[in-house]
């Protein structure tokens, strides 16, 4: 990818982490290093690439997804299901990533944090 972006002089960058990249809730260490993990090699890669190259990075927090559908403990489902009541759609991510790649070639929008309005935490 990088040896394409700097051959045609440009390219955007767009990495999908997590809220849990920026604050770890009991149960969620293993997930939340993983997001910080993909937060830390994309903020990597913006020090280090060219400026021609732009780096994004899109923390969500809660989003509609089909997840809690996939539990199979009763407790979790349940907690997973009131969790996920306030939440917002998948196309506002979608939004988040379409404004960062939209601007022009010399703003780079490092990190958005997007995420209900009622979820004032991880």
């Amino acid at each position: 990818m990088l040896p394409h972006f700097k051959a045609q002089g440009g390219g955007h960058v767009v990495t999908i982490a997590s809220i849990g990249a920026h604050e770890v809730v009991p149960t969620s260490a293993v997930y939340s290093a993983t997001k910080y993990a993909a937060w830390a090699l994309t903020e990597g890669l913006r020090l280090e690439s060219d400026p021609s190259i732009r780096v994004t990075t899109i923390s969500p927090g809660v989003v509609e997804t089909e997840l809690a559908e996939h539990i199979t403990d009763p407790v979790a489902s349940a907690a997973m299901e009131a969790y996920r009541a306030a939440s917002i759609p998948a196309d506002a991510i979608t939004g988040a990533v379409n404004y960062a790649i939209g601007q022009p070639a010399g703003v780079d929008v490092n990190e958005i944090v997007i995420r209900p309005a009622a979820q004032r935490s991880a």
